[in-house]
């Protein structure tokens, strides 16, 4: 068999666990198809998430089910401001032996797992935020000049409430662009809400079933970044996130009117994965420029900000994301 054959038959293998591993979900966390899909995109491009909403719409349920049903060993860390970096990395401590001798030993914090979920990330304060960055990025910590390696695989999905906006703190520019996507949770319809209402005040909830495991989920990742990308796609990705930089030649004038600073280089990195990522799920061979469209908001709005003039006129970032967007596609198509 070539290697276009069997990267074909490993493409198609993944997308039908997939599809098992979406029904295993459904069954715990109802409807938000499309938050099940990015979040599981997020996962399968080795990446972290970051999930906006409001209280009370399944977010920790959600990320509870992703550990079972990917055979990801969680954790849940509830941010406060109190917290500390030490409660999330761990810390020496000094240890006494029956001989009288002294050594520090190691005691490991929470963020040595799989999948931790940072619950209302926003809450805690800069520096304990920061306690992450070097995690979501390095996949080690360094405590008292030692590197301590993370679990493979290693992600992190964190909450924010994107409404109240006392006692908390926003999270700098440098570690919102450390998560993959941005994946706001929205209410959901009324077919949805009946049938979580029905599902959820028995006497009893049918369980997610494992799918994946974590060698497994790692495979995985390196199949997706075996997936081909044409060269319309590349080029439609540097068109869009070249566009919506407000000093380049190429910014429309929504842009450049409305854009206080744009996204870098790792937003196109991010889109390339998301893409094949989209494709995955969706059972198909290689990413489409509906992909790209698709994928283009989680992926840039975190990596973007509006003017202050922008944001008195009540400009919404979204659109202006939606109208670089439709315009680069078109402009691709035409040409």
């Amino acid at each position: 068999m070539s290697d276009a054959s069997e990267l074909i038959a490993e493409i198609e293998k993944l997308g039908e666990r997939l599809a098992l591993a979406k029904a295993s979900i459904g069954r715990r966390f109802i409807g938000q198809d499309r938050v099940v899909d990015l979040t599981l995109s997020a996962l399968l491009c080795g990446g972290h998430g970051l999930l906006v909403g409001l209280p009370g719409l399944g977010k920790t349920r959600l990320v509870d089910t992703l550990s079972t049903v990917m055979g990801l060993n969680g954790r849940r860390i509830q941010f406060t401001p109190d917290l500390m970096p030490a409660d999330i990395l761990g810390s020496e401590v000094l240890e006494t032996a029956d001989d009288g001798s002294r050594a520090f030993r190691f005691i490991k914090g929470p963020i040595f797992c799989q999948l931790l979920m940072a619950d209302e990330i926003n809450r805690a304060s800069p520096r304990t935020q920061s306690a992450l960055l070097q995690a979501m990025q390095e996949k080690a910590v360094t405590i008292a000049g030692h590197e301590h390696e993370l679990d493979a695989p290693f992600h992190v999905l964190a909450t924010q409430n994107p409404i109240e906006q006392e006692g908390t703190y926003p999270l700098p520019e440098a570690q919102l662009d450390r998560f993959l996507l941005q994946i706001d949770v929205p209410y959901p319809d009324r077919g949805t809400e009946h049938d979580i209402l029905m599902a959820t005040t028995g006497t009893s909830e049918d369980e997610a079933e494992a799918v994946f495991t974590g060698e497994e989920l790692l495979a995985a990742q390196t199949t997706l970044r075996r997936m081909p990308v044409g060269e319309a796609i590349v080029a439609q990705i540097l068109d869009l996130v070249r566009a919506c930089r407000p000093e380049s030649p190429e910014a429309p004038q929504i842009v450049k009117e409305n854009v206080a600073w744009g996204p870098g280089p790792r937003a196109a990195q991010s889109l390339m994965l998301t893409v094949r990522a989209q494709a995955l799920l969706d059972g198909r061979l290689a990413p489409s420029p509906e992909d790209v469209a698709s994928m283009a908001a989680p992926v840039l709005k975190h990596r973007m900000a509006l003017s202050f003039a922008a944001r008195a006129r009540g400009v919404e970032l979204g659109d202006v994301i939606n109208d670089v967007t439709n315009s680069v596609l078109a402009t691709e198509a035409a040409a």
